[in-house]
């Protein structure tokens, strides 16, 4: 009789031990399913493709999505590091490395996107050729985005770059500036505000939409994709670029959809990561 007794006092103990494991197991499921994933973006165009994302393609993947804006390039950065975001999609490798490098951070790129082409836009001028001398033209202020825009008036003649330096071109990696241009830097987002104090701008493509201008066809001169390194992506802490959800979303963020919804919306303005 006590055998019996001890034998159910066993099973059942067992038996509740198997159902304490199976409602934890459901818990853990319930919060993963229940996780929001909160990316740091730029409103244009980042936020319009994360948003596209977030209502056509992430429910069926069972993935929640915030989507957080920030106008700078700074703080999407500075808070995903501080654990105040999951990810961010704003930025391009070079830009990332730079900030990194430059901050202590420790962020990892995971897939990129899409490529906004940098350009050099006026109210002034319709024609490249038409800067006078002594013009003022404003550029980023970045490390990464400076040295490129520089590439990009030397690809088209307006300024030449000591041999090789590309994209990293500083200052004094001007060789020749014909019609002695006077540099302005300024904040990224500052540079289409600019347009009404100076010659020319050179502006990123987002901050470009976001004012207005449209890229494909109000660029004097616009920067070529081919080859081109600056691919804005999905950005995580790192040690995270693995996890499931980020995965997942990086996938999301190259669907097919995403490309043509790119393509229909921007028409060469923002052209879809290859």
């Amino acid at each position: 009789m006590k055998i019996h007794r001890f034998v159910g006092a066993v099973a059942l103990a067992l038996s509740l031990a198997a159902c304490g494991t199976s409602q934890s197991a459901t818990n853990d499921t319930a919060e993963s399913a229940d996780t929001v994933l909160k990316v740091g973006v730029n409103p244009v165009p980042h936020a319009e493709i994360l948003n596209f994302v977030k209502d056509n393609l992430a429910p069926a993947a069972g993935l929640k999505l915030e989507v957080v804006e920030f106008t700078d390039y700074v703080q999407p950065n500075v808070q995903l590091e501080e654990g105040k975001l999951t990810a961010n999609y704003f930025q391009h490798r070079p830009y990332l490395d730079d900030f990194n490098k430059s901050k202590g951070t420790d962020l990892t790129f995971v897939a990129g996107v899409h490529l906004e082409p940098l350009g050099l836009y006026s109210k002034k001028i319709t024609d490249v050729s038409a800067l006078a001398s002594g013009a003022t033209v404003a550029l980023p202020n970045d490390a990464t985005n400076l040295g490129r825009a520089r590439k990009l008036l030397a690809d088209n003649g307006v300024i030449t770059l000591k041999e090789g330096v590309g994209t990293a071109a500083t200052e004094r990696d001007v060789a020749q500036n014909p019609k002695n241009l006077q540099f302005k830097p300024l904040e990224a987002a500052q540079l289409p505000r600019s347009l009404e104090d100076v010659d020319a701008a050179v502006i990123n493509g987002n901050y470009a939409l976001e004012a207005g201008l449209k890229p494909a066809s109000d660029a004097l001169v616009l920067e070529k994709t081919e080859g081109n390194p600056y691919v804005n992506g999905l950005v995580v802490p790192s040690g995270h670029e693995k996890d499931a959800n980020i995965v997942t979303l990086g996938k999301l963020l190259q669907d097919q959809k995403v490309k043509d919804f790119i393509k229909e919306k921007y028409q060469g303005s923002v052209l879809p990561a290859e």
